[in-house]
């Protein structure tokens, strides 16, 4: 039977499973599948509560407790794993990413590690080398702050085409910033999507030109989507099982990297009807190895024709959940697309970009009460921020909403300190990414000014502390899925290059473990499940190779995952120890 069809057993076994906290049942003592023993396991519970040894039998939690009180749990098929010390925590789970740009960046350039543009250039070149003509070239994460030296030529800092076209003058090329939010083209590429240099952008979008007015490639926010779309175009002759086989190979490129990284449950912010029609029968074959949380988008048109047949709330072990839908109101800071209530301090005749307009969101948060979903909508700027609040307290107020909605606000990055408790009293969720806030603190200032990145830039200590729900993630492929690598930016807030950006905002360790587990599973209304190691919630399991709650900070770089469990399935391992041994 799939996961899907024994959905309707599962709260019986969720109450069985309660009965055994005390290592027995109706028919004398449980014998777990598997039992992790000798170790520090991290509850998450609400007393952050420490034991040795957990128990799970049909993938859910049925035991914590030391050592001596779980080995009543183990019989001859009872698979156990000696922690050895070593601390098992819950399933990670991603606050906020993209399961198919995850999987896609594994087939396409990466260019996160570029140093130049021209070292980005030859990336290209060798690439159009190995291509048919007209075979579309994609790469992403490059970002311009991150070049040794600047371009030459270059328009405000950035490159133009024309050595992009001249490897490649056979082949359109896309090549996608790291915040998703601007891309560069080359001459064909511009081509098939219809720029000329008289072209102008949709709305929400900008074409940058130079002094002559030619295009120089560079696209923000909106003015990639035709480009996006002429791609999508040239896969038009792909056949149903070459399309499919494409998707099942981007989910399973993606599942393999989250489940690497301790990833069990991702908070997918941004699919198509299409997209989750696929995700349905993915679980329906129980060929689901993470648990998906996908936030549904289109238009409004859309959305009220479909939204109803698509109400997928969480009914324990889920692997595909859809109770949430996204919009977004503004772009990125980097891109100079970020809403801000004062202009750019490096482009004063800015003040960003609205991508989609407060009238429209309203009539979608409008829908999301009509048919009892969540909304969560991605804003960036203070401004954004602000607009969006705005609109969640109007709807609220003439819907006459309870305050239990949890509808989100995606990033939260920066916010006028005045908005801050308006998060609380409207219970209105922060999912944010500790890991942008590090990527990006080189460079914050130079866009908005040492005063504004101090009072209104990545405040997670201000929300926690006016009892804001903070979630926490990486938006992948924007940032390696590494959820380690994000909890140690917000605890520690330091740069690769050694500084750290405004401690003051620091979240402690058992606030950022929180905000990766329990918080997130609240935010998807799945905390009754998951989110923490308790009995009755499923058993997703995560053992680092160190107590990442007591080491030193330096140390929190080099924290790896060496098991990665979810239902009580052993996902991912690396190098660790599996004894089984009833007797002890």
């Amino acid at each position: 039977m799939s996961r899907a069809g024994r959905r309707a057993e599962l709260h019986p076994l969720w109450t069985a499973a309660l009965l055994t906290a005390v290592g027995c049942g109706d028919d004398g003592p449980v014998v777990a599948d598997l039992v992790m023993r000798g170790g520090v396991v991290a509850t998450v519970d609400s007393a952050n509560s420490l034991v040795e040894a957990l128990a799970i039998d049909d993938g859910w939690v049925v035991a914590t407790g030391d050592d001596g009180e779980i080995a009543s749990y183990i019989g001859p098929d009872t698979e156990v794993i000696e922690l050895d010390g070593r601390l098992a925590v819950p399933g990670f789970i991603e606050g906020h990413g993209h399961l198919l740009g995850l999987g896609a960046g594994k087939t396409i350039l990466d260019l996160n590690a570029a140093t130049s543009w021209q070292g980005i250039v030859s990336m290209v070149a060798d690439a159009v080398a190995d291509a048919d003509p007209g075979k579309w070239i994609r790469g992403r994460g490059w970002h311009q702050e991150k070049w040794d030296e600047p371009p030459d030529p270059a328009v405000a800092g950035h490159p133009t085409h024309a050595s992009l076209s001249a490897v490649s003058p056979a082949n359109p090329v896309l090549l996608v910033h790291a915040s998703g939010h601007a891309a560069f083209a080359n001459a064909a590429a511009l081509e098939a999507a219809g720029y000329e240099r008289g072209s102008e952008p949709p709305p929400g979008g900008e074409l940058q030109r130079d002094a002559e007015g030619n295009l120089t490639g560079l696209l923000r926010e909106t003015a990639q989507r035709p480009v996006a779309a002429a791609y999508e175009r040239s896969l038009a002759d792909l056949s149903p099982e070459e399309t499919e086989a494409r998707f099942r190979r981007e989910v399973a490129l993606a599942t393999e990297e989250a489940l690497s990284k301790g990833v069990t449950s991702f908070h997918d912010a941004g699919a198509s009807f299409a997209t989750i029609d696929r995700l349905r029968r993915l679980e329906d074959e129980d060929a689901l190895q993470i648990r998906l949380y996908v936030m549904a988008r289109s238009q409004n048109e859309e959305l009220e024709r479909r939204l109803a047949e698509y109400y997928m709330p969480s009914e324990g072990d889920d692997y595909l959940v859809v109770r949430s839908i996204k919009r977004q109101i503004d772009g990125a800071l980097g891109s100079h697309g970020a809403w801000l209530l004062e202009p750019y301090a490096d482009l004063p005749s800015s003040t960003g970009l609205v991508l989609e307009s407060v009238e429209d969101i309203s009539a979608t948060a409008h829908l999301a009460i009509r048919h009892g979903f969540q909304l969560s909508t991605h804003a960036i700027g203070d401004r954004a921020n602000r607009e969006v609040l705005d609109i969640y307290e109007a709807v609220f107020d003439s819907a006459d909403a309870g305050r239990d909605l949890r509808w989100r606000i995606e990033h939260a990055q920066h916010v006028h300190p005045s908005d801050i408790a308006r998060f609380a009293e409207l219970g209105v969720i922060a999912s944010v990414q500790g890991i942008h806030a590090t990527s990006d603190a080189p460079w914050v200032p130079l866009r908005i000014g040492d005063e504004r990145a101090a009072e209104r830039t990545y405040l997670w200590r201000t929300l926690l502390d006016a009892g804001v729900v903070v979630g926490n993630g990486t938006d992948t492929p924007v940032e390696d899925i590494d959820p380690l690598a994000s909890f140690r930016a917000s605890v520690t807030r330091q740069t690769a290059a050694g500084s750290v950006f405004h401690p003051e905002q620091r979240m402690t360790r058992e606030e950022a473990l929180r905000s990766y587990t329990l918080s997130n599973a609240y935010a998807a209304f799945e905390e009754e499940y998951k989110g923490s190691l308790e009995v009755g919630k499923v058993g997703d399991v995560v053992v680092l190779d160190r107590d990442i709650l007591t080491v030193p900070d330096a140390d929190l770089a080099e924290a790896r995952v060496d098991l990665t469990v979810v239902g009580g399935v052993v996902r991912y391992s690396r190098q660790v120890r599996h004894v089984v041994d009833p007797l002890r």
